[in-house]
């Protein structure tokens, strides 16, 4: 069975929504509560490698924990590792949820991605 990781938040719908679609295409998923634990600076910076994809496109900017730390105007002027390291230290900072196969990795949830990344 192929195995996919999911960093995600149980409670929230569009994890759940995930969740399903994946176990649907035939994944048996290994899930992080990111709120619980989040992801080590390494772990992420790895992550964040693997997916090609800019460090801002890792921070949940919907949250209130990014409102309340008023990270829209503090991001620009931050080092890219400041800004791992920042994910790494509040979970609700990271957009959900994150699924990587060690290979591959998507952020957030859009159907039409997962098919083509996680396969249709």
């Amino acid at each position: 069975m192929k195995k996919l990781t999911i960093f995600e938040y149980p409670k929230c719908g569009t994890c759940r929504s995930a969740n399903k679609v994946l176990k649907g295409k035939g994944y048996e998923l290994e899930s992080l509560n990111v709120f619980e634990t989040a992801p080590s600076a390494d772990t992420l910076e790895g992550i964040i490698k693997l997916s090609g994809l800019e460090v801002k496109k890792f921070f949940n900017t919907s949250g209130e924990a990014y409102k309340e730390m008023n990270l829209k105007d503090k991001l620009p002027g931050m080092s890219e590792r400041e800004k791992i390291e920042l994910l790494a230290s509040n979970g609700r900072l990271i957009k959900r949820p994150v699924v990587t196969d060690g290979s591959k990795v998507t952020v957030g949830f859009k159907e039409d991605e997962f098919s083509r990344v996680w396969g249709g």
